[in-house]
């Protein structure tokens, strides 16, 4: 069995899997299809003033089946609402095992750590939204994503004085 790119609405990726593990089953293909995935990766955000975690799709719009190509599974999973073909057009073309092992690593990757929404770069000035100095702004002089924590420097006192806090206590001013 190879890896197929199926194209999708962007958005509608968990219902187009759904839909088209439904068919699939009703069409009697099970022996066919090995699995269906959409790639996707868990980050943190912070909504309301609480930290949750949400998930992110590394290729919106494209969801993957590892299948036995044949034409009534071509034409199940053509004829399946909200998919716009296949990557690579009439005739699909499989990923190659390199592409898949790609991608299973960035996957694997992923699963280790839930990596915050928004990424900080150095010199970008932000706000501390929680702990001791909340309200406090300040300007980011390190960024260390391996451990989720940024230095930033804040005036306290009227002197300059480096913090080191999580993703989760900064938004971005």
């Amino acid at each position: 069995m190879d890896w197929y790119v199926v194209n999708t609405y962007s958005g509608f990726e968990q219902k187009v899997k759904d839909h088209l593990v439904r068919r699939i089953e009703e069409a009697g293909l099970n022996d066919q299809v090995a699995q269906v995935l959409i790639p996707t990766e868990e980050v943190t955000e912070i909504r309301e003033g609480k930290k949750r975690i949400a998930q992110r799709k590394f290729y919106p719009g494209y969801i993957l089946v590892e299948m036995g190509m044949t034409d009534e599974l071509w034409h199940v999973i053509r004829n399946t609402p909200r998919v716009t073909g296949f990557l690579g057009g009439d005739r699909p073309v499989p990923l190659s095992q390199g592409e898949i092992e790609t991608i299973f690593e960035q996957i694997g990757k992923a699963k280790s750590r839930p990596r915050p929404k928004t990424q900080f770069e150095e010199g970008e000035p932000v706000k501390i939204t929680s702990g001791p100095f909340v309200n406090f702004q300040g300007v980011i002089e390190e960024v260390n994503p391996a451990r989720g924590k940024v230095k930033i420097t804040v005036s306290i006192f009227g002197r300059q004085t480096p913090l080191e806090v999580d993703f989760e206590q900064i938004e971005k001013t």
